[in-house]
């Protein structure tokens, strides 16, 4: 009998879909992740009069505020359970964990979890940085010239005065993503890049520079949750929740607790021990990265290695094939897609294709278990799922 209060092993991801990305003119992000649901249908094998609820992430390029009910309106679904969520670059997880709650209280019995914008196209490139700026405090921060990029890279500064991180080891992190990149059809850039090309590229905020930055895109992805009773019934091999855990530790940057600590730690913790696991059982994660030196310090958060030394750590290969821990093995969010808020549904989706084992070139061999941490604002809000196949169980 499964314990009442735990997410381990109820709820199954069973349809995944993406729209075009990188560049894709013409298209906004309510049509963008209407494709991303669809294609989520399909390979479910689902119809969408099965769907009774709708979980999504906002849109910056798109006038809907309610952008959950307008999917379902433009699927032509009445879904019983809906919300568009909002906790930054960390909604994807969250929404995860907060469909996998759903289906377990009842409230939903499948629940399509998508989202999808067009910065690239639908905005200017000072516009789409500029709405996720905006989203700063507007009294104690933007008067002092502390938008995103910046407050992630006091972070990484203050890794580097502490643990003598380098700029070579934070581009390592660039330069594998980009391989990982060059396997995946779809990915927006794929040309092969040096340490040499990083340290090369203009400075946007010290320490990182261009290439240490996450790309401007558009896209969309979309996951279809069910209950495990229901797992089974449909086209492809269901992989279940194991875990999930959340932290939010702070709103303003200056506030946070600890520069290179953050509360990755406590979500972490919380979603190994609700799936029984530890670091050395996952086989392959998604971490998010929207700078490189974010990846440096969510893989010691996340207890990959130790406080201080996600940099030799990189350097000797362990986020790649053949490693501890093969990371972002379809490019992240440095070199496969960027579309703001949904950035981080493709990592859902690449995890468990691995899980599924159907990632050709770019496959992890026998991966079991995977792990999607999300994070956003300023290492505000933190969110990890841990996902595994039904031998997991």
């Amino acid at each position: 009998m499964r314990n009442k209060n735990t997410l381990r092993g109820k709820v199954a991801i069973v349809g995944i879909g993406q729209s075009p990305s990188g560049r894709v003119p013409g298209r906004s992000p309510l049509d963008l992740t209407a494709d991303a649901s669809l294609k989520a249908l399909a390979d479910a094998g689902m119809d969408k009069s099965q769907l009774d609820g709708v979980l999504t992430g906002n849109a910056y390029a798109s006038s809907f505020h309610r952008f959950s009910v307008a999917l379902s309106e433009y699927l032509n679904i009445q879904p019983s359970y809906s919300n568009t969520l909002q906790v930054s670059g960390a909604t994807a997880g969250a929404a995860v964990n907060t469909a996998a709650a759903a289906i377990c209280s009842g409230l939903a019995d499948t629940v399509l979890v998508a989202c999808g914008d067009s910065l690239l196209t639908g905005m200017t490139p000072d516009l789409a940085i500029r709405a996720m700026t905006e989203s700063r405090d507007q009294q104690y921060e933007m008067p002092f010239g502390i938008p995103v990029a910046n407050t992630f890279a006091m972070t990484a500064h203050r890794h580097m005065k502490e643990f003598g991180t380098t700029s070579e080891q934070m581009a390592q992190v660039a330069v594998t993503f980009r391989q990982h990149a060059s396997r995946t059809p779809g990915a927006q850039k794929t040309d092969l890049i040096s340490i040499d090309d990083v340290l090369a590229s203009k400075m946007v905020s010290s320490p990182y520079r261009k290439l240490d930055c996450s790309l401007i895109s558009d896209g969309a992805a979309a996951l279809i949750l069910t209950s495990a009773e229901k797992a089974y019934e449909y086209n492809q091999e269901p992989i279940f929740i194991l875990g999930g855990g959340e932290y939010y530790s702070h709103e303003h940057i200056f506030l946070m607790p600890n520069l290179t600590e953050t509360g990755a730690v406590q979500s972490a913790q919380k979603a190994y021990q609700m799936a029984g696991v530890s670091p050395l059982d996952i086989d392959v994660a998604g971490i998010y990265d929207c700078f490189t030196g974010t990846v440096l310090m969510m893989l010691e958060d996340l207890g990959f290695c130790k406080k201080g030394e996600a940099g030799p750590f990189v350097e000797a290969g362990e986020i790649t094939y053949g490693g501890c821990i093969p990371t972002n093995t379809h490019g992240g969010m440095l070199s496969y897609a960027h579309p703001g808020i949904p950035a981080a549904w493709f990592h859902f989706t690449e995890v468990v294709r691995q899980l599924r084992g159907n990632c050709g070139e770019r496959q992890v061999k026998d991966a079991e278990v995977g792990l999607v941490h999300t994070l956003g604002a300023g290492f505000s809000t933190h969110a990890t799922t841990v996902l595994g196949k039904g031998s997991t169980l």
